[in-house]
Formats: C-alpha cells, sequence, structure tokens
C-alpha cells in the first residue's frame, strides 16, 4: 500500500474543513470566519489502496509571512515532508483565489487545484470553463462541492494520477512569492477569461439589510434573542422530560433496594445530583444549534463587521467579535480564537475581557437561579439580560486596559465576507454532538464525584439517637398527659 502526504491549503472560508469531512469523514469544527483552522490538522483516508494523509493547514491569503497563519503556513511548505499540495479555492471568488494559487505553483512541487463549492457558482449563474484555467496554470484542475459530496472521488482519483506524474520543473526566478502588479493582473485577466456571470447574486440583496447602519444591530440582537427564547421554550419541553425521567428512576432505586443506605447514595446522590445536571442538556443542545446555524450561513462575519466600529472605541478590533462571541459556548475555544488577532495589544485585551462572556458551563447557573426568582414567562428575558450585561461590563473594562495597561497602535480592520448559504446538517450534527458529548462526560466523571461527596458528607458521621429513643421511650409510657408528653419531648429534640 503507498502512502501519499497531501498539503491542504486554501485561503479562509474556501471549504477546506468541509472538504476534509467529504474526503475521509473527519469531524473537524467548520464554520464562515476567519481563523477556524489555526493550527495544522491531520487525517487520514484509504482510497483504492492507498492511504492518504491530508494535513490541514490554516487559512491564508498569501505566502508573505505577514500572519501568523501565513508563518505557519510558509514553515511548514518550506521545511515538512510531503508529495504534493492540494490548493482548495472558492470557485465563486475566483479572482481573489487565484493570488495564492499562483504563490503555490511557484513552488517546487506538485499541485492541485479543488474547485470548491461548484454546486453553488452554478445556482449563482457562474459558468467555470476549468479545461481553460487547467492549461493556462499548467495544472490539473478538479470542480468539486463538499457539501454535496460532488466529483470526492474524482478528486481522490487526482490525488493518485499526480503523486504518479513526474515532478515540472520550476524557474529560479519563480521563487520569489512576493506578488508583483503582473501577477495581480495576470490574475483579475485569468479570472474573467475563464468566467461568465450569466445572472446577479442574493448575497448584496441580503448585506444591504443585515449590514444596515440603523437596522443591522437590532437585526443582530433579535436574532440573539430569538435564539435564547428557543432555548427555553424548545429546550424547556425536554428539561422537564429529563426530570421526570430521574425523578422516576430515583423513585426506583428505592423501592427495590433493600439496603436502605445503598439506596440513598444512589437515588440522591449518583441519580440526583447526574441528573439535575443532565437535565439542562436540552437547552444547552438548542443554544448550540441557533448559533451553529448563524456560523454556518455565514451570518457571524457580517457581525464581526457590523461592530467594529462600536468596538474599535473600547480599544477592541473588529475580529475580536468572534472569540467573544465563542466565549458564550465556552472560553478555551474562545481564548484560542484570539490568534487570529495579528495586534498583540489588541490580543492581550480580548484574552482578559472573555471571562466576562458567559459560556455554557454557567448557563445551568443561570437557569437556576432564573427559575427560582423569576416567572416562566420572563426567564427567556432574564437570561438575555445576563448575557448582555457580561458583554457590556467585557467592554467597559476593555476600555479601561486601553486606556491604562495595554496602550498601543490599533490594527485596522480587514475581513473576508463569506456568501451566504445553507449551512451543512452534518457539520451542525457533529458539532452538536461533540459539544454535548463533552458536557455528557463532564456530568459523568467531575459532577459524579462531587455528587457522591455531597452526600457521604450529608450523611456521616451519623449521630448516636439511642439516649433520645429511649428517654423518649419512658416519657411516652408515663402517666403524663399528652401535653406534658410534647412539652418534655422538645427538650430531648434540640438535644
Amino acid at each position: 500500500m503507498q502512502t501519499i502526504v497531501v498539503a491542504l491549503v486554501g485561503q479562509p472560508n474556501v471549504g477546506k474543513s468541509s472538504l476534509i469531512n467529504a474526503l475521509s469523514g473527519a469531524h473537524l469544527k467548520v464554520g464562515n470566519f476567519a481563523g477556524v483552522t489555526v493550527e495544522k490538522t491531520q487525517v487520514q483516508t484509504t482510497y483504492k489502496d492507498t492511504q492518504i494523509t491530508i494535513i490541514d493547514l490554516p487559512g491564508i491569503y498569501a505566502l508573505n509571512g505577514f500572519t501568523l497563519e501565513e508563518k505557519l503556513t510558509r514553515e511548514f511548505l518550506d521545511t515538512e515532508t510531503y508529495d504534493l499540495i492540494l490548493n482548495v479555492l472558492d470557485c465563486t471568488n475566483l479572482e481573489r483565489n487565484l493570488a495564492l494559487s499562483t504563490q503555490l505553483l511557484k513552488l517546487p512541487h506538485k499541485t492541485l487545484l479543488a474547485l470548491n463549492m461548484f454546486d453553488e457558482a452554478q445556482q449563482e449563474g457562474l459558468e467555470i470553463d476549468t479545461k481553460t484555467l487547467a492549461h493556462r496554470l499548467n495544472a490539473p484542475c478538479i470542480p468539486t462541492s463538499a457539501y454535496k459530496r460532488t466529483n470526492i472521488n474524482t478528486l481522490l482519483d487526482a490525488i493518485i494520477a499526480l503523486h504518479s506524474a513526474p515532478t515540472p520543473a520550476k524557474s529560479a526566478d519563480s521563487l520569489n512569492f512576493k506578488p508583483t502588479q503582473a501577477d495581480l493582473q495576470f490574475c483579475r485577466q485569468l479570472a474573467k477569461e475563464v468566467s461568465k456571470q450569466t445572472k446577479p447574486t442574493p448575497t448584496r440583496k441580503l448585506d444591504r439589510l443585515f449590514l444596515h447602519e440603523y437596522y443591522g444591530l437590532p437585526i443582530f440582537l433579535g436574532l440573539m434573542f430569538l435564539v435564547f427564547t428557543l432555548s427555553f421554550l424548545v429546550g424547556g419541553l425536554g428539561q422537564d422530560l429529563v426530570d421526570n425521567f430521574f425523578a422516576f428512576l430515583s423513585q426506583s432505586l428505592k423501592e427495590h433496594i433493600a439496603n436502605p443506605q445503598i439506596a440513598s447514595m444512589l437515588s440522591d446522590g449518583v441519580v440526583a445530583g447526574v441528573g439535575a445536571v443532565l437535565s439542562f442538556l436540552p437547552l444547552i443542545v438548542i443554544l448550540y444549534l441557533g448559533i451553529g446555524l448563524l456560523e454556518g450561513t455565514g451570518y457571524m462575519s457580517r457581525v464581526a463587521f457590523l461592530l467594529d466600529g462600536i468596538l474599535h472605541k473600547f480599544g477592541l478590533h473588529g475580529k475580536s467579535f468572534i472569540p467573544l462571541i465563542t466565549g458564550f459556548g465556552c472560553s478555551v475555544p474562545a481564548y484560542m480564537a484570539t490568534r487570529t488577532l495579528q495586534n498583540q495589544h489588541e490580543r492581550l485585551i480580548t484574552l482578559f475581557v472573555i471571562g466576562f462572556m458567559s459560556c455554557s458551563a454557567r448557563l445551568p447557573i443561570y437557569v437556576l437561579f432564573v427559575g427560582s426568582f423569576f416567572p416562566q414567562k420572563y426567564a427567556s428575558v432574564a437570561i438575555f439580560a445576563i448575557y448582555i450585561l457580561g458583554a457590556v461590563v467585557a467592554l467597559l473594562m476593555a476600555k479601561f486596559l486601553n486606556l491604562s495597561v495595554f496602550k498601543g497602535k490599533q490594527e485596522s480592520f480587514v475581513m473576508e465576507m463569506p456568501k451566504y448559504r445553507l449551512p451543512s446538517l452534518k457539520v451542525l450534527y457533529f458539532g452538536i454532538y461533540t459539544k454535548s458529548l463533552s458536557y455528557i462526560k463532564k456530568a459523568g466523571t467531575y459532577i459524579l464525584g462531587g455528587s457522591l461527596l455531597i452526600w457521604f458528607t450529608s450523611q456521616y458521621p451519623k449521630p448516636d439517637l439511642t439516649p433520645y429513643n429511649a428517654t423518649k421511650t419512658q416519657i411516652q409510657a408515663s402517666a403524663l398527659t399528652p401535653q406534658q408528653k410534647s412539652e418534655l419531648c422538645k427538650p430531648c429534640k434540640r438535644n
């Protein structure tokens, strides 16, 4: 069995991670915002008695080494061992993607181009002449669709065929990776030559609404409020079912286990503790689903652009929105997402204020207190207000840090706006599945141990009630009146 190592390179939001999912079934995080893949990820697949190892490198716009992602990718391409480069392009934005492709073709390695999102190009009325493109670039070009799994086997066949082909000769002057005006002009002319637009795209029409100067921010707040409301309305029904199930299980254990101590430990310790935590799982699933839909459609990038003007006043970057909004789900990936910020001061400020964003681990606590102090019809409003309050405090703290500790020049905002698209149901499912599984594992380990510890400390040591019971028996057997017996038993109870 032969082995092929493929370096997967492409610009952000071209569907690299989705293509790996289609090629190998790997469960990578996929979303339409810059910097999802911040480290190289390696997966393996077997096809026609060939083991293909695919290394997903960070999304970059060029090999200039300006950003952290560009440095990481350039270092890998220059120093690591691999057989060929698979360059993934968004064929709905061919001119911009060709700028990176022309640099990759200068490397002394075999290069294969995957024209991803070909189905979207056809839906938008964009016709691409792949044969002419392959001839002009002197590299094979395969139209693909990771979402519909179009030409996936054809792409694997092309990888195997290219691996067997001889390495093309490179000229000495081709090692200059800095793009020139001639290169940019070549990309522009080539994109016009091989592509033809037959009908207008709906993205600009939607952007006029979602990026409106006055309507954009209220629409975003309304969508987030809708997500939290659905979390309680729909997730609340599931929470009741889970509560009823664990209540039934707890009662059944007490009825069928003869030993009262073991029955109490299982029902009051294990089932009650873990069940109380798992009852919030439906709420968290709905919350993850809502945020995943906003990410998958490409709306989150618009929100980053929309909030850049506000965040800039507080010393943050528009891209800071991505780790901050990720902090609503989990703080760990939120801290990792700050790598997309090139300015060190803005990165450090974002790192400090992420803790004020309410992550999903705090949601059960919020639900517990809100359910105790607010009526059900106001629960979603209260939770939404808590999340908004955390975001406001984060902004105020960012302003304080920007004026006191982290003074410095702020970076200009540059970010790609991906086209609106329907999110992949498979990607949504795996995203919710992995996060929910992580939550369940925590409930089955740390929370289980804590529940047992709390039960043990509440049960032991047990007081010696023998003197109390003996005295009470003597009083009950005496000839005193019931009122006198009750008065005499009170000191016994207090003791």
